[in-house]
């Protein structure tokens, strides 16, 4: 007959089962970012962070469970009253983190209503002290004095608000209206001032490039004008200096022949033969012979400095000389040989007037 187990025995197997699954159910593990308040017969006895923890049964619970992670709150739409008397809808977002959970568990009740009220009361608060134009311009400032205010009255909380900000402002329907007339008359005038700067431009522009083509049509005259007096001077040099050449050498040629003549002994009737064709070669005024040169006999300049820079003055008056020069010669070689000086008429007189 087998053997059964007595009634003590299977007493004891239940009673040590129903202490293991007792022990294994007050066995409790903290996740990440997660806190737990835990009460001992109602009355706060710790926090229990990330980990394994042993729950006293019976007479330890967990009071509230805390999340550490930075948490938004969106609250619907609040109606605020501008400084001008003005109502518009505003609603807020808030980014907070549970800092202290046993604060947080034990120090309001309702902690997110609580937040909700006190961030509608600020907000009526900090609006009330600004126009319409300044707080639709204001959002920074807003978000800064509300973020400030509900950080330290959430302290004792055991809440910190790290930012706070303005979602949607709403003005009344008819201060919409206003506003978009308004943005409509800027744009148009911004519009017409573009339209007229960019015809500035245009005209600007048209002008600055006629002026470029008048300032290139002078320089390419002022070129061209300044090519032709070269070219005209550089002419009148080659031609004064061919001519200047020819004389050198009809000079040249006679000097050879006087040579020859005085190598040649030659009688009086020769050399009066010869200065008689060397003064018939020389233009006369009013008896005068006339001594020429390259070009008008003058230079130019007030000043001897001024004088010596005229180049082609100073040539064609070297060349005076030298024609001078030889004319003096000629007239010495002229008296030497007994050449009488030409006597004028003076006895005849016409008389145009008729």
């Amino acid at each position: 007959m087998p053997n059964i187990p007595s009634i003590g025995t299977i007493v004891a197997i239940i009673l040590v089962i129903l202490v293991l699954l007792v022990i294994i159910s007050n066995i409790v593990i903290v996740q990440q970012s997660k806190a737990y308040v835990v009460e001992r017969l109602g009355a706060f006895r710790a926090v229990w962070n990330v980990g394994l923890h042993l729950k006293v049964p019976f007479i330890e619970r967990v009071a509230k469970k805390v999340s550490l992670k930075e948490q938004v709150a969106d609250f619907a739409p609040q109606p605020v009253i501008t400084k001008d008397n003005v109502t518009m809808q505003i609603d807020t977002v808030i980014y907070f983190q549970i800092t202290d959970p046993k604060l947080y568990t034990y120090g309001v009740e309702h902690p997110m209503n609580a937040i909700e009220n006190l961030t509608a009361t600020t907000l009526r608060n900090i609006i009330g002290d600004m126009e319409l134009d300044q707080s639709l311009t204001s959002r920074d400032t807003i978000n800064s004095r509300m973020r400030s205010i509900l950080d330290e009255a959430t302290d004792p909380w055991g809440i910190k608000v790290n930012r706070v900000e303005l979602k949607n402002i709403i003005p009344p329907k008819e201060i919409q209206n206003a506003m978009e007339k308004q943005m409509k008359a800027e744009r148009e005038r911004r519009e017409s001032i573009l339209q007229a700067e960019g015809q500035k431009q245009s005209q600007i522009l048209v002008a600055e490039g006629e002026k470029q083509s008048a300032i290139l049509k002078a320089d390419a005259a002022k070129q061209a004008a300044i090519l032709k007096a070269q070219g005209e001077k550089e002419a009148r040099i080659m031609a004064a200096e061919a001519e200047a050449q020819a004389i050198m050498q009809v000079q040249q040629a006679m000097a050879d022949s006087l040579k020859l003549l005085n190598e040649a002994a030659p009688n009086d009737q020769v050399v009066k033969l010869k200065a008689l064709e060397a003064m018939e070669k020389v233009p006369q005024f009013f008896e005068m012979p006339l001594i020429s040169s390259t070009y008008w006999p003058m230079v130019h300049g007030g000043k001897a400095e001024e004088v010596l820079s005229d180049e082609e003055g100073l040539q064609i008056m070297r060349n005076l000389g030298r024609n001078m020069a030889w004319m003096l010669r000629c007239i010495e070689a002229g008296k030497a040989a007994g050449i009488a000086a030409p006597v004028a008429e003076n006895d005849k007189r016409t008389n145009f007037i008729r």
